[in-house]
């Protein structure tokens, strides 16, 4: 055998296992975006979002969301929170959005926390509580 068929067998296994390694991987990431998709908490986040009315009066109705969710859902002894990314697309505009949840005791996810940005700017949908105003003197 000459050397170049020796480099040439050695280039096709190297392509062969970097291929097999590529899929594998890629499995994994789509495994990975599909369970956060289709979790409770991602159904949650997309009904909250769809409902906030801040939202709704500043991109117009929400008519769907982007393909990929992403963040992440840490789950401990029946306690859970999460910080998930979704693409909002709706009527006048598109946006990104925030959205972070928790849930005790196995209860179904709340929303604790959501923004959105709009051209560089964050908008925050759950606005802390304001102080409550003095009584009358």
């Amino acid at each position: 055998m000459s050397t170049k068929k020796i480099v040439l067998i050695i280039a096709g296994i190297v392509a062969v296992l970097a291929l097999i390694v590529a899929l594998f991987v890629g499995g994994i990431a789509f495994f990975v975006f599909r369970t956060i998709g289709n979790s409770d908490a991602a159904n949650t986040a997309r009904t909250y979002l769809r409902n906030n009315e801040t939202l709704k009066q500043d991109i117009g109705e929400v008519k769907d969301f982007g393909s990929f969710v992403t963040g992440n859902i840490n789950v401990t002894n029946g306690d859970g929170v999460a910080t998930l990314y979704l693409k909002v697309i709706a009527e006048k505009r598109n946006v990104n959005a925030r959205v972070d949840l928790t849930y005790r005791s196995n209860r179904a996810w709340r929303v604790t926390g959501a923004s959105y940005d709009r051209d560089g700017q964050t908008i925050d949908l759950m606005p802390a509580y304001e102080s409550a105003p003095s009584p009358p003197k």
